[in-house]
Formats: structure tokens, sequence, C-alpha cells
């Protein structure tokens, strides 16, 4: 985010009309760079001066001609400036390497068909970013090769924190230890607000995986490049704990004036150049004072982490309950302190003078994990609650309303209205499916005005992770595909012809403003990690770098891949957070094709609930054509149960993951069995199971 020096212009160079904004050596064929899912969406955009209908030819690698047809017109396009055509490949099924598309006498870069090992690597890579990011560790070459270095900000000269920092004069009489956390973007301030959003996005995507179509394997003990390996506690929630370890450090302690409240963020004193180690940063560390925000992003990110540990680690996530009851309390007390845009020397302000959204989402994060009645009133009487919070421009840390509205619809719970929330998502996911086929790019956003915000990409991503939701609560195909089909403009199907996703693509980003994967101006350096997401287009070009060479640009070519380009090309762990999420879904989505029907259907009744102890019943039916063989009943806990026993049957259970094995597994079509199931609750509602499956 600081106002740097030097190199020079990388990219595209454009004048003060924008027809000159073009970038002058890529193909007019735009294709996602890294392919397409076997049976999924396969569009492509042809830049033209061309009105009627051209003929396409898709050809393996070897040259020969497999599919053919005619785009379609679409006329001048108004995020880009261009005329273009569209080509839909959609009926090709067949997977290979080194295909490419041509059309009006241009070819596409080689891309592939069969691409969802590719969304397996982006899920680990995306998510391994935040290991690089982190504060207050060696990072160690053996775990991220080429990216070793010592440990920044651990009070080890010059550092001068962060494990003794005071507040700005004037702010508070103490000083804390606030070692840890992630380093924010291309700064090396740590933020409460992104930081929340980040981890909130991370856990976020773990949850998914007790509720939805997924995988919990491909997020588990040793599945990501971290030192935690073989603890027993998935790697994600692992790195999510480096982060919330951070932000409970921020809390003011008790005893002090705003106690309970806290700090916005803590960063240096005066903006510092690139590039930087983090080791090496002479700048004095100051916290800067509590707000609002700050607090309720702790309520809310705390709170739902109490109820993701608690299988893994019971002390530790009742510490999180605790810091977001006392956050909670803090922010009803003191509604609006708000962190002011002047306080911008030495690390962005990250301002917001509204947290009606902030109070909405702790509130649900918080009923969420407690079923506590306070918290319900606090969501049904919040304007939110029933409010449009599907915003065009999509989601972030300045406006949460929307993650909220997303764990209500998800999380089991007893939201008197939560068929309503859950229909709202679909709804709101119908709106960016109308956007995503209304663009001849596939781009699930629409700002006000047409003008393209800094992080245009993760806000992109945001409304991507609305219309897979709506998959997950439907399973209707056409959300999905609206998933993969909206990947392709963040990863080559745009009016640069560029991957915003280091590593993935012919014409990735490389450049990325930050001070410590600086390899463009120092070639001893790294460059971004495989699987940073640039930010991406923005109208605002605020920094003399695209200032100087985009001015006059259309939205979509708002954007250049240099260092010195912060406005457009930073790097955030707030943006990431959005990239792992979708890039994990994805991952778990095959080769597309149809949703598979369910051979079996289970149904779920409690029975008895004392508040500490369970009894419920399962009824497993074969819904299918054939017989069911040594079948076994599976599901997840979404509150703190342990199963003690089930009855004519074996129970197996890790962390949240139930097993059972019937006795008898035989089950003819049309039959069922009914298992009853016996066990406690720690602490927290008996909430309902989710993610069951059968076979």
């Amino acid at each position: 985010m600081a106002p740097l020096a030097t190199p020079a212009a990388a990219g595209p160079v454009c004048a003060t009309a924008p027809t000159l904004c073009v970038d002058d050596v890529s193909s007019r064929v735009r294709v996602n760079q890294v392919g397409y899912l076997t049976d999924g969406p396969k569009e492509a955009t042809v830049v033209t001066t061309k009105t009627a209908p051209l003929p396409w030819r898709l050809r393996n690698a070897a040259g020969a001609v497999v599919a053919s047809g005619d785009t379609t017109p679409h006329g001048v396009d108004p995020t880009s400036g261009q005329n273009v055509q569209t080509a839909d490949f959609s009926a090709y099924h067949t997977a290979g390497t080194g295909l490419t598309l041509a059309a009006d006498g241009e070819t596409s870069v080689p891309f592939d068909v069969g691409v969802n090992a590719a969304y397996e690597r982006l899920r680990v890579d995306a998510l391994s970013f935040y290991y690089t990011q982190r504060s207050g560790i060696e990072i160690l070459g053996g775990i991220a090769p080429g990216y070793a270095r010592a440990a920044g900000h651990l009070g080890v000269p010059p550092n001068r924190g962060d494990t003794d920092v005071p507040c700005q004069p004037g702010v508070c009489d103490y000083r804390l230890d606030v070692r840890g956390g992630w380093y924010d973007a291309g700064d090396q301030g740590k933020y409460v607000v992104s930081g929340g959003i980040a981890v909130h996005e991370l856990m976020s995507t773990f949850e998914r995986t007790k509720l939805a179509r997924a995988e919990p394997g491909k997020l588990g003990d040793g599945s990501l490049r971290i030192p935690e390996h073989g603890n027993g506690v998935p790697d994600i929630l692992d790195e999510a704990r480096w982060e919330l370890e951070f932000m409970l450090r921020m809390q003011v302690p008790a005893g002090k004036p705003l106690a309970g409240m806290v700090h916005h963020k803590v960063h240096d004193q005066n903006w510092t150049g690139l590039p930087l180690d983090p080791a090496a940063d002479p700048q004095p560390r100051e916290l800067h004072p509590p707000s609002t925000a700050a607090t309720l992003n702790l309520a809310a990110t705390a709170a739902q982490g109490a109820r993701l540990f608690q299988p893994y680690d019971k002390p530790f996530a009742d510490r999180l309950l605790a810091a977001a009851r006392t956050a909670w309390t803090a922010a009803v007390a003191h509604p609006a302190i708000y962190a002011p845009a002047s306080d911008d020397i030495g690390g962005g302000a990250y301002d917001d003078n509204d947290v009606s959204d902030e109070f909405y989402w702790a509130a649900a994060e918080l009923y969420l994990s407690t079923g506590e009645n306070a918290y319900l009133e606090a969501v049904m009487a919040s304007p939110w609650h029933t409010a449009d919070v599907f915003r065009p421009q999509g989601f972030d840390w300045q406006f949460t309303a929307t993650a909220g509205r997303l764990d209500l619809a998800t999380v089991p719970s007893a939201l008197p209205d939560r068929a309503r929330v859950r229909q709202s998502v679909v709804d709101g996911a119908k709106r960016y499916l109308a956007m995503l086929r209304a663009s001849p790019y596939g781009i699930a956003y629409a700002p006000i005005g047409g003008r393209f915000d800094w992080g245009s990409n993760s806000l992109v991503l945001s409304n991507l992770i609305v219309i897979a939701t709506a998959f997950d609560i439907t399973g209707d195909r056409q959300f999905r595909d609206g998933v993969a089909g909206g990947m392709d403009y963040l990863l080559g199907r745009n009016a640069l012809n560029q991957s915003y996703v280091t590593g993935f693509g012919a014409r990735a980003s490389h450049n990325e403003h930050s001070r410590m994967y600086a390899h463009q101006l120092n070639a001893a350096l790294p460059g971004p990690p495989t699987g940073s997401l640039a930010g991406g287009p923005n109208s605002a070009i605020q920094d003399p770098m695209a200032s100087n060479s985009l001015r006059g640009c259309p939205p979509q070519l708002c954007y250049i891949d240099d260092i010195q380009a912060w406005s457009t090309n930073e790097i955030a762990i707030n943006w990431n957070s959005t990239l792992s999420w979708v890039a994990s879904f994805l991952a778990d989505q095959g080769e597309g094709g149809p949703v598979p029907a369910a051979a079996c259907s289970v149904s779920y009744r409690p029975v008895f609930d004392s508040g500490h102890r369970f009894l419920a019943e399962a009824t497993v039916r074969n819904t299918g054509a054939w017989t069911l063989h040594d079948w076994k009943l599976r599901y997840a806990y979404t509150g703190t149960q342990v199963l003690n026993r089930a009855s004519g049957a074996t129970a197996r259970q890790t962390a949240a993951s139930v097993e059972v094995t019937p006795r008898y597994s035989r089950l003819r079509p049309g039959e069922s069995t009914t298992i009853l199931l016996a066990g406690r609750v720690d602490w927290g509602p008996d909430t309902a199971p989710a993610f069951f499956s059968c076979g």
C-alpha cells in the first residue's frame, strides 16, 4: 500500500485514449489458461473487429481439429471497451493437454481439458501461501523452498516489535505482546479486520467439509506445507490458529480503559521501502486505538473457531469462546468507535464507519456456536437479517453481513427462519449467475457505476463463494457450473489475457507488490509464491506507476503486473482466502458432469435431550435400484457431541466425523433401518449433525 519509487513499467502501456489500452503481444482468443473440467462449461472470448459470427476450431496437441463451431457476437463489452464474441465448446468432453482454440486468425495459449488435479494443486498452493506470510516464526526452506527467512518482528534487533509494543502517544498506558499473525499484504502491518475476514474464510473452507459435498481428508493433518504436521489437527485449522492467537493478543486487557475491545492494527511508525526482509525492519512498531469493527471481528472469528477447534483442543476452544463473549459485550458497550481514514501513515487505515454488518456477523457466529437466545435476538433484530446482503460488488472486510448470512444458511441451528435464510442465498446466487451469463468474459461482478474496486479479483471470488454455497444448499448443477465458469476470468479469460494467479497459466502475474517477494527489484529474492492472487483491475489506479501507465483505461484494463503498481497488483491475506475457498470447492467437484443421485437417504430425529445427554435415531433408506451390501452410515457432528454407542452397530468417531457400521448390513431397494445413537454434549446446543452419507 505504500507510495514507492523506481523501476521501469512492465506490461501494457496505455495513453489517455481507452482504445490504446490493449496488450499488444497477446492472443485475441482469451481462454482459461489452466483449462476446463472435462464435463464442465467451456467458453472462450474472442476480441475482434468483426460483428458477424466467426468460425472457431478446437485442436488437440497434435494439431488435429477435434471440435468446431461458430462464435456468438456480443458487441462492445463496457468493462473493456473491446468488441467481443464468445465461443462455447462445452460439448467437448475428452480429457487432454495442450489444446488450443483458433478463431479470426488468432490461436489461444495452450490449455488442458480435465483439470481437477490442477484445482487440487491450487487449493494447496493458495492455502500454503499463509505459511510464508507468517510473522514471528522462522520460515523453513525445507517446507517452503526458496522462501527461507529469519523470524520477523520477534523482538530481535533491529526489529522494534512485536513482543513488547506500546500504543501510539496518548492511546494507552500499557504495552502488549502481539507477536504472530500474518503480514497483511505487500506491507508488514497486521490488521485485525483484514485478518478477521481472512481467517473466517479459511475456517469456513474447513467447515464446509463438515456440511457439504466435500472430502474432509483433503484438508486434514499433513495436507498443507506447514510445520505442524502430525499433531492430529487439520492443517487448515493450524494455519487459522496462527492468526487467531494474534487477534487474541490484540484485545485490551482487563482492568484497562476499554477492556475487552480490540486494537485495530499494529504496524511501523512510518512507511518502509522495497525490498525489506521482516527481520531487518528497524522501524518502531505501534498499537493503534481499539475499534468497534476490530472488536466484532474477534467476536465473530473466535466464536466460529470455538466450535471448530473443540474436537481438537478444548482448552483453546474455551479460550476462544470466552474472548468472543468478552469482545461482544465490549462492542455493545462501545458501538461507535471507528478507525479514522486519516490513520494511514506507516500502514493502511482500514477505516469503516458503519459496523452494523459486523454486529450481525458476530451475533450470527456466537448464536451458531452457543445457541443462546441473547445472540439469536441480536441476529433477528439486525436490519441485515432481512435485507439483501448480496451486493453486486461482493463482500469483503468492509462489508461482512454476507459472511453472517452464509453461515446462518449452512451451519445447522434452530434459527426460526432458517428456510428463508437459505432461500435468500439461492436467490442471491441466481442474480450473480445472471451477471456472469450477461458478461462476455463470464464475470460475476457488477460494481456500482461500472468502476472496478481495489482488490476486484477477490470481490469476483466472493460472489463465486455465494454461487458455490447455493450449490451446496440445492445440488443444482447450474451453480456448480457457474463457479467453474467464473474462475475462467481469474485464470486468463479476460481483457488482458492475464492469469491473476501466480504459477497458474501461461501468462500469470508474477511481480505482485510485496516487500518480501521483491524479485523484480532484487534477483536474489523470491517472487510471490505459487498460488498468490493479484488484486486485479482497479479503476482508481491510486499509485504513480499505474496512474502514469493506465490513465484513461476501461475498468478491466486498469491493471499492470509491476511491483510498484500497488493499487492494482498487491497481494493480501483477505484476497487469497477467497481464492482458497473457491479452489477448494472446485477441487471437490471432480470433473463436473451430472450431480450424482444418492443411492440412499438418511433422516435424523432427536428423541431425548437433557442438555448434556442426547438420544437420537437415524433412519437409512435404500433409494436406489440395487441392494446395498456392507454399507456404512457417515456424518459429522456440528456441535460438541460425543457418540457413546449406536444400537445394533459399531461406531467410530474421529474428531467431529462419525462412521457407523451396522451388524446387519444388507438393505434391499425400498427398505429402511433405524439406528439409535446415544451420547453426550460437552457444551453448547445439541445441534443437528450434517454431511450424512451412506453406502
